[in-house]
């Protein structure tokens, strides 16, 4: 793993121009599907502080960007619950780009496309750094929880699966 700050990304663009403090780490991200226990193990990161981004979409049509640990499954009926939806389902993966920006493997909770209401799973508030995607396969970026919220307007809820 090789700390790095010369690839800028929407997500690491956002983050400079807040003066969010962050340290940015790149992986050789092998061809094909890497799963985010694979990316915490790539990077040498302790894998309860790293989290995935999942996109879903509600019964309502409106998208919404759950933030969990890699190694947890998302609860979808916790996830609809926190939202005030009937129901939410994880958007196709042919979709993430044209929602967010960001290609599968890369998505990060920071700067996609539009805002989007976000939630982070409430084990993150016993963290004091948080390693999410800086969007683009083979980059993590790492900032603090309370940062992290910030920037995306987040509210902290319980979303894994039990």
């Amino acid at each position: 793993m090789a700390k790095t700050s010369k690839i800028k990304t929407n997500a690491l663009r956002h983050l400079d121009a807040e003066k969010i403090r962050h340290n940015v780490y790149e992986y050789e991200a092998p061809e094909g599907f890497l799963d985010g226990v694979s990316v915490a193990k790539a990077t040498g990161m302790d894998v309860t502080k790293v989290y995935k981004t999942l996109v879903t979409q509600g019964s309502s049509k409106e998208h919404y960007v759950c933030v969990i640990p890699v190694a947890e499954e998302l609860d979808l009926k916790k996830a609809a619950k926190h939202f005030g939806e009937k129901k939410i389902e994880m958007i196709p993966a042919k979709e993430i780009t044209n929602v967010t920006g960001y290609i599968k493997g890369g998505c990060s909770p920071i700067g996609m496309k539009k805002q989007f209401k976000t939630a982070i799973d409430s084990h993150a508030k016993d963290l004091e750094q948080i390693v999410v995607s800086a969007g683009k396969v083979g980059l993590q970026m790492e900032l603090a929880v309370p940062d992290l919220v910030s920037v995306t307007g987040a509210e902290l809820a319980d979303l894994i699966v039990v």
